[in-house]
C-alpha cells in the first residue's frame, strides 16, 4: 500500500524546513527566493502532496467553505447560479459545498446539519422548504451567517432582489400587446417568495388592464419538466390562447404535452416561460421568456456571504439585479 506523502517528506526532499514549505504553500512565498519557491511547488506536483485540510482548518480556525443548498440541481438555472458562486468563491480561496434538496424537507434539514458539522463558514440557501424560523435558529445558534436567495429573511439581513415582480409584469404586458386575453398560468405548488412575486406581477398587470385572470385558470404543479407535462391536458381544457409557465422547466414540459395533443406552438397556442435557461434557445420553436442574471446572482451571493463571514459587523447589503424580456418564436400575434 502506498504511503501518504506528508509535509515532512516534501520538506526533506526540498532540503528546507517544514515551516518554509508550509508558508510557501499558504501564499507567503514572497519571503523566499524564486528558486526555493519553484522547487517546493515542483516537488509538490511531482510527489503528489496535498495539504491536510483538517490541520489547516485548525490552524486558521476556518474551513473556508460555503454551504450551498439548492432546490433542484437538475434545473439549468441553478447550474448557472452555481458557476457564479464558484467563480467568486475561487477569487477568495473559498470552496462551495453544493447540496440539492430535491424540494425535500428531510434532505434540506439533513444537508443543513451536515454543512454545520463540516464547519461551513457560511451558507447560501436557495432552497427553503423547511421552516425558515428553524433554519435561522439552527444557523444562528452555531454562529453560521447565511444568505437566503428568493426568500424573505426571518430577521433583517443581506438580500438579493431579482425583480421578479417586474419580470412577471413584462410578460403580461407582452402577451396583451400580442392580443392575448384568455390566459392560463401554470404556477408552483409550493411557491417561494420569488415565485409569488413573479405571479403577482403577472396577475396585477392583467387586473390593471381590466382583464383579470380567473382563479381557476391558475394551475399548480411541480417546478419541473415533468410537472409541466403532467398538467398539459388540464391547461388545454380551459381553451386558452396562451400559457404562462412560471419557469422554463415547466414550459418545456408543456411543449411535449402540447405536441402530443396534436397542437402546434404558436399556431394553435402560445407559451411563455421564465428564467431563460440554455434549453430555451434549443426547443422548437424557441421559447419567449424573461432573462434572469443567474450567474451574476451566484457571484453576488458568494461575495455577500464572504463579506459577512469576514466582517460580521458589515452594514446590511442589498443587490438589485436586472431582468429583461427575451422575445423569440413561441407567441403568436392575434
Amino acid at each position: 500500500m502506498t504511503k501518504k506523502v506528508t509535509i515532512t517528506d516534501l520538506a526533506k526532499k526540498a532540503g528546507v524546513s517544514v515551516t518554509t514549505v508550509s508558508q510557501i504553500l499558504n501564499g507567503k512565498q514572497d519571503r523566499f527566493s524564486d528558486k526555493t519557491v519553484k522547487k517546493v511547488h515542483q516537488l509538490q506536483h511531482d510527489m503528489g502532496y496535498v495539504p491536510d485540510f483538517n490541520a489547516q482548518s485548525l490552524i486558521r480556525k476556518s474551513g473556508r467553505t460555503i454551504g450551498v443548498l439548492l432546490p433542484n440541481i437538475n434545473n439549468p438555472f441553478f447550474g448557472r447560479f452555481v458557476r457564479g458562486i464558484e467563480a467568486e468563491a475561487m477569487k477568495h480561496d473559498y470552496v462551495p459545498l453544493i447540496f440539492g434538496s430535491n424540494n425535500s424537507e428531510t434532505l434540506e434539514s439533513h444537508y443543513l446539519l451536515e454543512s454545520i458539522r463540516r464547519t461551513a463558514d457560511g451558507m447560501i440557501i436557495a432552497s427553503a422548504v423547511s421552516d425558515l424560523n428553524y433554519i435561522d435558529k439552527i444557523l444562528s445558534q452555531n454562529e453560521v451567517p447565511y444568505l437566503l436567495v428568493d426568500q424573505a429573511p426571518v430577521v433583517e439581513g443581506d438580500k438579493i432582489n431579482a425583480n421578479n415582480t417586474k419580470g412577471g409584469k413584462l410578460l403580461a404586458e407582452y402577451l396583451m400587446k400580442k392580443g392575448h386575453q384568455d390566459i392560463v398560468v401554470v404556477a408552483d405548488t409550493h411557491p417561494t417568495m420569488n415565485m409569488e412575486h413573479r405571479l403577482t406581477g403577472f396577475l396585477s398587470a392583467f387586473k390593471r388592464a381590466g382583464r383579470p385572470i380567473k382563479a381557476d385558470h391558475i394551475i399548480k404543479t411541480d417546478l419541473t419538466k415533468l410537472g409541466g407535462y403532467q398538467v398539459t391536458k388540464q391547461a388545454l381544457a380551459l381553451k386558452p390562447t396562451a400559457i404562462f409557465a412560471i419557469n422554463d422547466e415547466i414550459a418545456i414540459g408543456l411543449y411535449r404535452g402540447i405536441y402530443e395533443a396534436g397542437l402546434k406552438i404558436p399556431a394553435d397556442i402560445s407559451v411563455v416561460g421564465y428564467d431563460d435557461i440554455d434549453l430555451a434557445e434549443y426547443v422548437a420553436p424557441k421559447l419567449t421568456t424573461v432573462h434572469q442574471a443567474a450567474f451574476e446572482m451566484g457571484q453576488h451571493s458568494a461575495a455577500m456571504i464572504i463579506e459577512r463571514i469576514e466582517n460580521r459587523n458589515e452594514p446590511i447589503q442589498q443587490v438589485n439585479l436586472p431582468v429583461k424580456l427575451i422575445e423569440r418564436d413561441s407567441v403568436k400575434q392575434l
